[in-house]
């Protein structure tokens, strides 16, 4: 049986935010192209975020190209379905060529250029393909939690929902980045007993000085810094966001506050057996290295206020509410009560399905702007891709218009050679 194959010019491997800003700066330049999406149009959205979930940046940093956001609360924070419907009105104000349950799993170059794509919708090739799906694909679950008792549930944090659909008892929660303490403010403020443990990620405050932090950030430039430029280059990719909620019109996430109101919180977990969790000594260090990222922001910000003389409202600095007594080094989940564990550690890159010289020995894409080693294959929506914003609605404008005007230049160096010879995807 002869499998039908589809040529086109350019693919796009992804429907999420990502693949429709490619997707519309591609159309902008008449660029024919195909967008493959493996399930609906935005399903992480849908699929991987809680039922409190809300965004932490103000509506107005949402800036998808062609579609800066246009509703009556720009300083509010989307709340999950918002979110999807704003992706949803995106699309129809442009109209994607978009496949829809459409999974690649193949992706390799072919000997006689460009790409060819195995998919579960048939076969196809293209001259150029972008890869949009991000860079949070697998969550990050130790592998010592296989010692825990067989009756605890865990669930990594794409796949919590809300308080009552874990099991009754307490709730081990781990990791601090902005998924883990939100989930953990989630089920505390349903009054869960939550058991928290603590790493290194930092925090920021919510508002200073009557303005949200992301307002002040932006004006600083914040958002715009290369990648290149960071004091920490591109090691900033692995480093994670401070944490922050846009809850209820957005607060300070404080784990001393937590802490005070009956969360109980440890150090980093660093083993398990048989059902006994064993914590490093550095709570103290980790909840003191968070608060000091927090005000060392706000310095900045006060520095940007005294020289441009702007005139804004002082108010006094963040103060501990609660400090760590004599910390337990192990945990018995049973005598506890811990009946269920949420991992929110992070996630891994699974490209498994991408079968091209662009890998580090972690398996992660190596680009420069999302520009890859082989030629005509790009990344876009990757965390720091570029700057801050990248990989948010923030900054995918500046790095889908960069890459859309590679590819439109070499969708012409193409054009050129299908003059001289044959080659798949000729239109």
């Amino acid at each position: 049986m002869t499998v039908q194959r589809t040529d086109r010019p350019v693919i796009v491997v992804g429907g999420g935010q990502a693949g429709l800003s490619m997707s519309w700066c591609l159309k902008q330049r008449g660029i024919d192209h195909l967008v493959l999406e493996r399930d609906r149009l935005g399903q992480d959205w849908r699929d991987a975020r809680w039922d409190s979930f809300c965004l932490v940046t103000p509506n107005w940093q949402c800036r998808l190209p062609g579609f800066p956001y246009a509703g009556d609360d720009p300083d509010g924070f989307m709340e999950r379905d918002e979110v999807v419907a704003y992706l949803e009105a995106y699309a129809a104000s442009f109209h994607p060529p978009l496949l829809e349950g459409v999974t690649v799993t193949d992706l390799r170059p072919d000997p006689e250029g460009g790409f060819e794509l195995c998919t579960s919708a048939g076969e196809f090739t293209a001259g150029q393909v972008v890869i949009a799906t991000g860079g949070y694909h697998v969550p990050r679950i130790p592998r010592f939690a296989e010692r825990l008792p067989a009756h605890i549930e865990q669930i990594g944090s794409a796949d919590y929902v809300n308080p009552d659909a874990l099991p009754d008892g307490d709730v081990l929660v781990v990791g601090t980045g902005q998924s883990g303490c939100q989930i953990a403010e989630d089920l505390h403020l349903a009054a869960r007993t939550v058991h928290l443990c603590v790493g290194g990620a930092t925090r920021t405050a919510r508002f200073y000085r009557g303005r949200d932090i992301v307002a002040w950030l932006h004006d600083l430039g914040h958002y715009d810094v290369p990648v290149h430029e960071h004091k920490l280059g591109e090691g900033v990719r692995a480093k994670a966001n401070q944490y922050v909620t846009g809850r209820d019109g957005g607060r300070d996430i404080d784990l001393r506050r937590f802490a005070r109101e009956g969360m109980r919180l440890y150090g980093r977990l660093t083993g398990i057996d048989g059902g006994v969790l064993t914590f490093a000594p550095d709570l103290k260090r980790n909840l003191a290295a968070a608060d000091a990222a927090a005000e060392a922001i706000k310095d900045t910000i006060d520095e940007h206020i005294d020289l441009h003389g702007i005139d804004a409202p002082r108010e006094p600095r963040y103060s501990p509410v609660w400090e760590p007594g004599v910390q337990p080094r192990e945990l018995d989940v049973e005598a506890t009560g811990i009946r269920s564990v949420v991992w929110s550690i992070g996630f891994d890159v699974d490209y498994r399905w991408v079968h091209a010289p662009i890998f580090d020995g972690r398996g992660r894409p190596c680009h420069e702007r999302g520009v890859t080693d082989v030629a005509g294959l790009y990344l876009v929506g990757l965390p720091w891709q570029y700057t801050w914003g990248s990989g948010r609605f923030a900054g995918l404008a500046r790095d889908t218009e960069y890459l859309a005007e590679l590819i439109e230049l070499g969708d012409r160096s193409a054009l050129v050679t299908s003059l001289s010879r044959p080659a798949f995807g000729r239109r």
